[in-house]
């Protein structure tokens, strides 16, 4: 593989590291949150779930900034969200202020959903596509990792803590600013929206450096000739490209309804509903990273030899059956077996959603409709993920624990049969030629 491709591809998914890390850092101070503001359980929820609320619109605004800007100026930008949403929260005086800063935040997430895992694949070779883009949820999980490794590490370090967990991310924002000015811009950009044929040439001849020149001006015609082909072919909303809306409007449906951001966002919570103290709780939830971690690498070896679909057959089944064995430990008492079952539903999810959802968005919608569509994938997925952070802990004061699972699960046999009629296979396929097989021509 080109070393040039992979530290591009790096750099982008750095933004990735950021989110994971972002995202779930609020785990390890939420509980000192609702006591030190006095927060009620409804405006508790909407405090955590405020970097979601930023995330769902930046997601939705994401493409035009990556379209009217290009895709390397709005990384950019996205490692100035994450630096004033990190300080902002971290020095928060009050709850206001601090749902503002985590709103900031969010909107560099919610951004960096549409234009990273879109960027990689646009300069990614397709052998090794899936392996470059899904360094995108490689980061992710990482910067969960890290996330639950430093909030255990900080907890003991005085009442501020929590501000400490949460400010610490501005030191990693500003370094992944730094490293964006070293990006070059996406050729498919370059030719097909800012219509700059030098540039594009330029790039592409960087990223193939043993292509002749003959067969990279071949390749760029062809990128040409299919923005050209969609550009007088009407707009995103169209009949022609209802495939690709549909698919990326249920894997990200189905990537939150297994559970997995409440999960991630109140795993210590969890653990104490079965019995654990809070400091075991935290160290349980330190294991959830590692597995998120390992399982990830996983997923990322498995996808460009497997393919998308059979990991998503794979986290699928393995969803199923580790919601089904929680839901039945939360009916009949049988607590001890709740963290296996946790570690297992994680290692489900890295290898099959986790690792698949962002590269396939990325990869199912045509060059010049990419932005809108990894837009819409984005939206679809934090809109979900805002409204189930929001309504998870009401759902478990009012329900037993067991029905909450026992609804996951079930959403999980839905998914299974999506997958089984109606998901192709993207694996090793250039992205133009994915538009013909989906009938968009």
């Amino acid at each position: 593989m080109n070393r040039r491709i992979f530290f591009w591809s790096l750099t982008s998914a750095l933004a990735g590291f950021l989110f994971g890390f972002d995202t779930v850092v609020i785990s390890g101070a939420e509980k000192t949150i609702q006591s030190l503001w006095g927060l009620s359980p409804g405006l508790h929820g909407i405090a955590m779930a405020s970097a979601l609320y930023g995330t769902v619109v930046g997601s939705l605004l994401g493409g035009w900034p990556a379209d009217r800007f290009g895709r390397k100026a709005t990384l950019l930008w996205i490692g100035v969200l994450y630096f004033v949403g990190a300080v902002g929260s971290g020095l928060a005086p009050n709850v206001a202020i601090f749902i503002m800063a985590r709103v900031i935040g969010g909107l560099g997430i919610g951004i960096s959903t549409v234009v990273a895992p879109m960027y990689i694949s646009e300069i990614a070779p397709p052998k090794h596509r899936g392996r470059l883009a899904g360094m995108f949820q490689f980061n992710i999980v990482f910067g969960i990792l890290i996330a639950f490794v430093s909030n255990a590490l900080l907890a003991g370090i005085g009442e501020n803590a929590w501000r400490w967990m949460l400010g610490v991310a501005a030191f990693p924002s500003l370094l992944y600013a730094v490293f964006c000015f070293g990006l070059p811009e996406s050729p498919r950009w370059l030719l097909s929206r800012k219509g700059d044929r030098e540039a594009g040439l330029q790039v592409l001849q960087r990223i193939e450096p043993d292509v002749s020149t003959a067969e990279v001006g071949t390749q760029a015609d062809e990128i040409i000739a299919a923005s050209l082909e969609q550009g007088t072919s009407g707009h995103f909303w169209t009949r022609r490209l209802r495939k690709p809306i549909l698919l990326a409007i249920l894997i990200a449906f189905f990537n939150q309804l297994s559970g997995i951001n409440a999960i991630l966002y109140f795993a210590p919570r969890i653990f104490e509903l079965t019995g654990l103290a809070a400091k075991a709780a935290m160290l349980q939830s330190i294991g959830i990273g590692l597995t998120n971690l390992i399982f990830t690498f996983v997923g990322l070896w498995l996808i460009d030899r497997l393919g998308r679909r059979t990991l998503l057959y794979i986290g699928s089944f393995g969803y199923i059956t580790s919601l089904g064995m929680v839901a039945w430990a939360f009916f009949t008492g049988h607590f001890s077996i709740v963290p296996v079952c946790i570690f297992a539903f994680i290692a489900a999810h890295a290898i099959g959603q986790g690792a698949v959802i962002w590269v396939f968005i990325s990869e199912i919608f045509p060059n010049r409709h990419r932005a809108e569509g990894q837009t819409l994938g984005s939206f679809t997925h934090w809109i979900f993920a805002a409204t189930l952070t929001t309504f998870f802990p009401r759902m478990v004061a009012s329900f037993p624990p067991g029905y909450v699972f026992s609804f996951f699960a079930g959403m999980m046999v839905l998914q299974l049969v999506w997958v089984k009629t109606l998901v192709p296979e993207t694996k090793g396929v250039p992205l133009e030629q994915i538009q013909r097989q989906l009938g968009i021509e």
